[in-house]
């Protein structure tokens, strides 16, 4: 599943078509995509893992689910979900999810909860987290309403540079390490923007998809976890499981 940064990355390859009016509509999505036909795109924005093409009375959102993909300028062999053709080019999406969304943008996101935006605010991010103290912390990273475009590698990056177990509650956290978390979290996403950018994402990997640690050289676990039972990856020895403290009593 493509995580923030990609979508971001998506969002700056398709800026040429920005205010072109869609002259061709295709696809297998049965949401009534001919509307579209004869629409100027107004902007093109992201929410997390969300792609937004915004016309004057709508928006689409397109969702590339596990196994989307989006070609600019060509097309795969299969039958796109949603093509849309310019006269200076074409945009195709595979596999996905496309929605209409009437509403108001700024009535259906809460931009500050993007970690790739300008708007990011960390202090709603660590009350977020806060709220989640009974949730292990590689159930938070994946939390979209906390961390809006961390996705599984963004998740198992982070938990391995701040050497923490995945499966360690919130509530074990102290506030400065909260903070550390929600601010590792959006580093981590523009250093994966930076990489990705430069088509060296893969050589960064510290521990997803990795063998051994690259820290002690212990071979790397490899667990189904969280409440989605995601791919974790992680060093036993190196990312400590940390305790809840206990109150004592007098």
């Amino acid at each position: 599943m493509p995580e923030g940064p990609s979508i971001v990355i998506l969002k700056e390859e398709v800026q040429p078509f920005k205010g072109k009016k869609v002259i061709k509509v295709e696809g297998n999505s049965k949401i009534g995509i001919e509307r579209l036909q004869g629409q100027k795109v107004i902007d093109f924005k992201s929410w997390g893992k969300q792609f937004l093409i915004c016309f004057k009375d709508f928006t689409v959102r397109i969702h590339l689910l596990m196994f989307g993909s989006y070609r600019i300028n060509e097309r795969k062999d299969t039958v796109p979900r949603l093509s849309l053709q310019f006269k200076n080019g074409e945009l195709n999406f595979y596999t996905c999810s496309v929605k209409f969304i009437e509403e108001d943008l700024d009535t259906v996101y809460d931009w500050e909860a993007d970690v790739m935006s300008d708007s990011w605010n960390l202090q709603k991010a660590v009350q977020k987290l806060k709220a989640l103290k009974n949730t292990p912390v590689c159930d938070v990273l994946l939390d979209q309403q906390v961390f809006a475009g961390s996705g599984n590698i963004i998740k198992n990056e982070v938990l391995f540079r701040l050497r923490l177990h995945p499966e360690t509650l919130v509530e074990a956290l102290s506030p400065a390490q909260m903070k550390q978390l929600a601010v590792e979290t959006r580093n981590y996403s523009f250093d994966f923007y930076n990489w990705k950018k430069k088509f060296e994402l893969r050589k960064h990997w510290q521990v997803y998809k990795q063998k051994n640690c690259p820290n002690c050289g212990t071979k790397i676990t490899l667990q189904h976890l969280g409440k989605h039972k995601r791919r974790t990856f992680f060093c036993n020895q190196c990312q400590v499981y940390k305790e809840k403290k206990q109150k004592i009593k007098v």
